[in-house]
């Protein structure tokens, strides 16, 4: 279940930041008040998760690296931010870094 927990605490985060843009620093009030929603849900889910046994370290990990690498595909696919070969490997540390993360939490 607390992982139930994460993926939603994921999804909240995505969400909340994938409006940033439309906020247009916060002087839009119903796409600022989604986005700020979308952050309490995300941290009210990743608390959930914690609460339910899941271990900080790893928890943060996997949903921060997991949110970046999400907000990284969406720019690309639908805001039509480039695609770097810096950006590819920016994402490819995050990912071993949770991996290597959840293989250390694991023992």
């Amino acid at each position: 279940m607390m992982y139930v927990f994460l993926a939603l605490a994921i999804a909240g985060e995505v969400l909340a930041t994938s409006l940033l843009k439309s906020t247009e620093g916060f002087t839009r009030l119903w796409p600022s008040l989604a986005c700020l929603a979308g952050y309490a849900a995300s941290f009210y889910m990743l608390t959930q998760a914690l609460m339910r046994g899941m271990q900080v370290g790893i928890a943060y990990a996997v949903w921060a690296g997991l949110g970046t690498t999400l907000i990284v595909t969406i720019g690309v696919l639908f805001l039509h931010e480039p695609l770097t070969a810096a950006k590819v490997a920016g994402v490819a540390l995050v990912v071993a870094g949770v991996v290597t993360l959840n293989l250390a939490g694991a023992h």
